[in-house]
């Protein structure tokens, strides 16, 4: 107790050390790079909640809690919004004062964010989620990551557990049984849409108001995830058109193929069934 009156608002949210952390290569140095590295930054710490909020769902999830899991949901999509809101900022940068700095990302890229790749592994994506798109590129979920490094064990490892829609098929199998083949299916394996699944989501919207809840508030975080994406294409678009992207990326190419590609897509599937 007797260090806690030593606490400040400095001192518990290191705010000296925080700002030193924004550290521009370019000489002078440019003046937009500062908010270049600043947005990028603040990315990595939603990402961080977002994963640790992750965590937290699939444990409410799988306890059967409901309350509890549309209180992370609704947290989680909130965290989306403000995620998609940042590229507005981003937005007033224009491609010569990008390109004043650009050079000096050297080999690094969007795609090295290894919290972001465990996160969309947490929500269900594996390395064969868009193996088409990927295979010209040469881009796996784990492939920009260091091999041997922690964050690329983190993402492997994530995509070698169950992830939110495998607790999420847990929770709606504690309201109505749902095929056993479901439950007992290796979780490394990307997930495909399922008509016995399906029909099961439909008798839960029918008959389980609370249940159906819990879906929806999924559907707004999925929705959530393909705005991010949509509004980071055009971003890149408006940014540095049609060129490759830093690291060797194909830019634009490579993440407008990641568009329209729902990560709980039986939940999307049912609709035309109601």
């Amino acid at each position: 107790m007797e260090n806690n009156k030593h606490v400040t608002y400095i001192s518990y949210l290191k705010v000296d050390e925080l700002l030193e952390l924004q550290q521009p290569l370019s000489d002078g140095p440019e003046h937009d790079e500062l908010l270049f590295i600043t947005i990028h930054q603040v990315y990595e710490l939603w990402f961080k909640q977002l994963l640790h909020e992750s965590s937290a769902l699939q444990q409410a999830l799988e306890s059967g809690s409901s309350h509890r899991a549309l209180a992370l949901l609704g947290r989680m999509r909130t965290i989306m919004k403000t995620c998609v809101s940042q590229l507005d900022i981003l937005e007033t940068m224009t491609p010569l004062q990008f390109n004043s700095f650009r050079a000096r990302l050297s080999s690094s890229s969007g795609f090295q964010s290894a919290q972001f790749r465990e996160f969309e592994a947490v929500l269900g994506r594996r390395d064969q989620a868009g193996a088409s798109a990927e295979k010209s590129t040469g881009m796996g979920m784990a492939e920009h990551l260091i091999p041997g490094s922690p964050a690329r064990a983190r993402v492997e490892a994530a995509m070698s557990r169950g992830s939110i829609w495998d607790s999420a098929l847990h929770y709606f199998h504690s309201r109505k049984p749902m095929p056993s083949s479901v439950l007992e299916r290796d979780v490394s394996v990307q997930w495909q849409a399922d008509s016995d699944v399906q029909q099961v989501l439909l008798e839960i919207h029918r008959n389980d108001p609370e249940a159906a809840m819990v879906a929806e508030a999924m559907v707004d975080l999925d929705e959530g995830l393909q705005e991010w994406r949509y509004r980071h294409v055009k971003m890149v678009e408006r940014t540095i058109g049609k060129k490759m992207g830093t690291g060797g990326s194909s830019g634009v190419g490579y993440l407008a193929s990641t568009l329209f590609n729902p990560v709980f897509p039986d939940l999307w599937e049912i609709r035309s069934q109601f």
